[in-house]
This record gives C-alpha cells, sequence and structure tokens, in this order.
C-alpha cells in the first residue's frame, strides 16, 4: 500500500502544471504590513491583594492583569518588535538579591513562606528583560 501511495505521489509531481512547482514563496505575497498610526500604549499591570482564603492557610495566590501587553515566554531582542508588545514578570520577594521569571500569564501562587510580613515587587519587563511598569504589595502569613 505505502509503495503504491509513494508511487502516485512522485506521477503527480512529475507531471504537475508548473505553477505546481514553485514554492510556497513563489505562490503567495506576504500580508501587507499595516503601521501603527501612533504609538502604542504603555504597557501596564495591576496586581490584586493576595485572595484572603488560602492566606489564611499560608499560601499566596495573587491576581494580575497586563494593558497593552501580552504575557508570552518568547525572550530576545528580536522579539522587540512584535505587535502586540510580548513581555513577562519579574518577581522579587522580600528584597532578595535575585528574582524569578514568570511568563505563565497566570496567578502568581508561593507557597512555604515563614510567618510574618512579606513584600512582592512584581515588574513588568519586555522580552529584552527591560522593566515596563512594576507594583509592590504588601502581605501578612498569619502564625498556625
Amino acid at each position: 500500500m505505502r509503495a503504491a501511495v509513494m508511487g502516485l505521489l512522485a506521477a503527480a509531481a512529475v507531471s504537475a502544471s508548473p505553477a505546481m512547482a514553485r514554492s510556497p514563496n513563489e505562490l503567495f505575497e506576504p500580508a501587507a504590513v499595516v503601521p501603527l498610526a501612533s504609538e502604542e500604549p504603555a504597557p501596564k499591570i495591576v496586581v490584586d491583594a493576595p485572595l484572603p482564603g488560602p492566606l489564611a492557610q499560608g499560601l499566596v495566590v495573587i491576581r494580575y492583569r497586563v494593558e497593552n501587553l501580552r504575557i508570552v515566554p518568547v525572550f530576545g531582542p528580536n522579539a522587540l518588535d512584535v505587535s502586540p508588545r510580548i513581555g513577562h514578570l519579574h518577581v522579587t520577594l522580600d528584597d532578595l538579591p535575585w528574582h524569578w521569571v514568570d511568563a505563565s500569564g497566570e496567578p502568581l501562587v508561593i507557597q512555604y513562606l515563614p510567618s510574618g510580613p512579606h513584600k512582592l515587587l512584581i515588574e513588568l519587563a519586555n522580552a529584552n528583560h527591560k522593566v515596563l511598569d512594576r507594583r509592590v504589595i504588601t502581605f501578612v502569613i498569619p502564625s498556625k
């Protein structure tokens, strides 16, 4: 059966018209690119307070939304020219000297923090890690 299918494909290729022998790039013109009429509005992040139910149990769940930017796991200088803009989050807990990157677009979930006050810096960054907007939230993990 496979040999018969391969034979049919070979026969079709030999008898194909000249238009069929062209590469896809020769058959289709690229879509026209419409330049933006004006500058895109600045990206913005809106961060909610941690959800109170899970926080009472020691689990930090933080919902957020982003305006004028899409959160996707794409990085590097070539991604800076994409429209609509793309980016990710940098998340820093308690002023530590390091952060983690989140490109999921899902709520932030942090667990196993010690009891007491905490501070979370959430930065909206472009695909090349330039910070575009930031929010700081504070919360308290209750004692058990």
